[in-house]
C-alpha cells in the first residue's frame, strides 16, 4: 500500500485518473496475495512509472515502447514487487473490455482504493464469475488479438482453481493454431508456470485436449497410439502423462490415481532431498519443475526408433540417446537456457541407467560412482524419474514385491554414493603435485586423467592410502595407458 500512497498523487498532480486492474483486483477479492500491480492512467504512463521508480527507490524498466507499458521494479522482504503501468483513452470500461477474461477486466479507482472507500467496477461481470468458479473471455476476439492468452487461460484457471466455461473453450479449441505465433520465450514462460503446480500432468492433459500441447511440442504427436511391449499399461504419450503424475506423487507434490500411499512410504523422502528438488536451475525452473518435463519427454525418441521382430517383440534401441538429442532441440527452439537443457538432457538419457547397472543384482560402488559421476549432478534426479517411470510403465498392475526390489536397489545406491561422497572422496590420498614430484611428470592432460583414476578407485574401495595411490599411478604408467604429458 506504501507503494500506491506515492502513486496517487503523482497521479493527481499531473490531471490524470489512476486505477488499479487486472489481476490484482482478482486476487484482492479472493483473499490471494501477489506480488504484482496492474495500473492503468489517463495520462503518460511511461512518465509516471519513470517518476514513480524515483518515488519509491525502484527501478524503471521499458516493457512495450508502442503499447506504452512500463515496469517499476521494487525490491520486497521476499520478493520484489511489479507494478506495470499502461495508459488508456476515453473510459476506462472501454478499456477493460479490451482485456482477456472476465476475471481479469475488473477496475478500482486508484485514489478510492487508498481511501479505503472504493467502488469496484465491473462492465463484464468478473466478480461473478469469480464466485462461480469460472474463467470466461471478455469478448472472441481475445486469442486473435493476442494468441498467448491460450495458454494463460489454462494456466488461470489451474492456478485458480476454475473452470473454462464451454464457449472460451471452444474458442481456445478453434484459435489453438494461433500459438504458433506466439514468441517461443513467452511459450516457455507460461509452461513453466503450468509445471510448476501440483497435478501439472493434468495441466497438460487438459492442454492436449484443447489442441495446444502439440502446436507447442509437435514430437508429442507421433507417441499417441504407439504401442508398447505388453509389460507397458498405456501406449507411449499416456505413459508419458502418467509418468510425469507418478513423478509428483513421489515427490509428494500431488495424489496420483493409481498411487497407494503404502507405496511411496518405502520410497526414499527426506528433508534433504526434499531441498534438493527445490533446487533452483534458472530463474524460471527448479529441479522439482523441470523434472516433470523430463518425465513427459524421456520416451519421446520411442515412436522413431520403434523396431518389430519376427517373433512380434517391439524394441526402441537407442532411444535414450535420440530423446536427448530431440528433448534438446525442441527446449532450444522454446529458448531454454543451457543449464535448464543440459538437466533435461541427462534425465531423458540416463533415465534407464540405475536399473541397467544393477545387472539383476547390486552394482558394484565402482558402477556407482560412474552412473554418478556422469549424470553430473543429477543422479538423485535420475533415481526418482526411473522409478515413477516404473510405476508409470504398471499402472494399476504394480507388483508389490518388484516395487520393493526397486525400492532396495536406489536406496543401496544412495548409501552407497552417500558414504562415497561423505566419507572416501574427501580424504585426499595424493594430489597433481604428488605425482608430478614423484614420477617427473609435467603438467597437463595426463595429470587429470591419473587424478580421476585414483578418485575412481578410492570411491571403489580399491585403494585407501598415499602409497596404494601411487602404487596404482606406477603400474598405469608401465603400461602406458596414459598418454604422454
Amino acid at each position: 500500500m506504501g507503494i500506491l500512497t506515492k502513486l496517487a498523487p503523482l497521479c493527481a498532480s499531473a490531471e490524470c485518473k489512476a486505477y488499479v486492474v487486472g489481476g490484482f483486483v482478482r486476487d484482492w477479492l479472493v483473499g490471494r496475495d501477489t506480488m504484482d500491480l496492474d495500473i492503468a492512467v489517463s495520462g503518460d504512463s511511461l512518465a509516471i512509472a519513470q517518476e514513480t521508480a524515483e518515488l519509491v527507490d525502484g527501478r524503471y524498466v521499458l516493457l512495450d515502447e508502442e503499447n506504452r507499458v512500463g515496469r517499476v521494479v521494487v525490491a520486497g522482504e521476499s520478493q520484489p514487487w511489479h507494478i506495470d503501468i499502461t495508459s488508456y483513452s476515453g473510459d476506462i470500461e472501454r478499456d477493460l473490455f479490451r482485456r482477456d477474461f472476465t476475471i481479469n477486466a475488473m477496475a478500482l479507482d486508484l485514489a478510492g482504493f487508498i481511501a479505503d472507500s472504493m467502488q469496484l467496477l465491473d462492465p463484464a461481470g468478473g466478480e461473478e464469475d469469480l464466485k462461480s468458479g469460472l474463467l470466461r473471455q471478455v469478448s472472441d476476439r481475445i486469442f486473435n488479438e493476442d494468441p498467448s492468452r491460450l495458454m494463460r487461460a489454462v494456466r488461470l484457471a489451474k492456478e485458480l482453481n476454475l473452470e473454462i466455461e464451454p464457449i472460451t473453450e471452444d474458442s481456445i479449441c478453434l484459435n489453438s493454431s494461433l500459438i504458433r505465433r506466439v514468441p517461443s520465450e513467452k511459450v516457455r514462460e507460461e509452461f513453466l508456470k503450468l509445471l510448476a503446480q501440483p497435478y501439472s500432468s493434468n495441466s497438460v492433459r487438459y492442454l492436449d485436449e484443447l489442441g495446444l500441447l502439440c502446436q507447442i511440442i509437435p514430437e508429442l504427436e507421433s507417441m499417441k497410439g504407439s504401442k508398447q511391449p505388453r509389460e507397458h499399461y498405456w501406449d507411449v504419450f499416456d505413459h508419458s502423462i502418467e509418468t510425469m503424475a507418478s513423478i509428483e506423487f513421489l515427490l509428494h507434490e500431488s495424489d496420483w490415481v493409481y498411487g497407494r500411499k503404502d507405496l511411496r512410504a518405502i520410497a526414499p523422502w527426506s528433508e534433504e532431498i526434499e531441498q534438493h528438488f527445490m533446487e533452483e536451475i534458472a530463474g524460471d525452473s527448479s529441479r522439482r519443475t523441470l523434472i516433470k518435463l523430463g518425465a513427459l519427454l524421456h520416451d519421446i525418441a520411442k515412436p522413431k526408433t520403434r523396431t518389430v521382430n519376427d517373433d512380434g517383440r517391439i524394441r526402441f534401441i537407442g532411444h535414450t540417446r535420440e530423446g536427448a538429442i530431440m528433448a534438446t532441440a525442441m527446449m532450444e527452439r522454446l529458448r531454454f537456457s543451457t543449464r535448464e537443457i543440459r538437466y533435461v538432457e541427462k534425465l531423458v538419457y540416463h533415465h534407464l541407467h540405475p536399473v541397467q547397472m544393477s545387472d539383476g543384482g547390486l552394482p558394484s560402488s565402482r558402477a556407482i560412482y560412474r552412473y554418478f559421476r556422469d549424470t553430473e549432478g543429477a543422479g538423485m534426479d535420475v533415481i526418482y524419474l526411473a522409478l515413477a517411470d516404473y510405476l508409470a510403465v504398471a499402472g494399476p498392475r504394480v507388483d508389490e514385491d518388484e516395487w520393493r526390489r526397486h525400492i532396495e536397489l536406489v536406496k543401496y545406491i544412495i548409501s552407497v554414493h552417500e558414504k562415497q561422497e561423505n566419507e572416501i572422496l574427501p580424504v585426499r590420498l595424493i594430489d597433481g603435485n604428488d605425482i608430478i614430484a614423484e614420477f617427473k611428470l609435467h603438467p597437463g592432460k595426463q595429470i587429470g586423467q591419473l587424478l580421476a583414476m585414483i578418485r575412481e578407485a578410492q570411491a571403489a574401495g580399491e585403494i585407501s592410502t598415499r602409497e596404494e595411490a601411487l602404487h596404482l599411478v606406477r603400474n598405469e604408467l608401465n603400461k602406458g595407458a596414459c598418454c604422454a604429458a
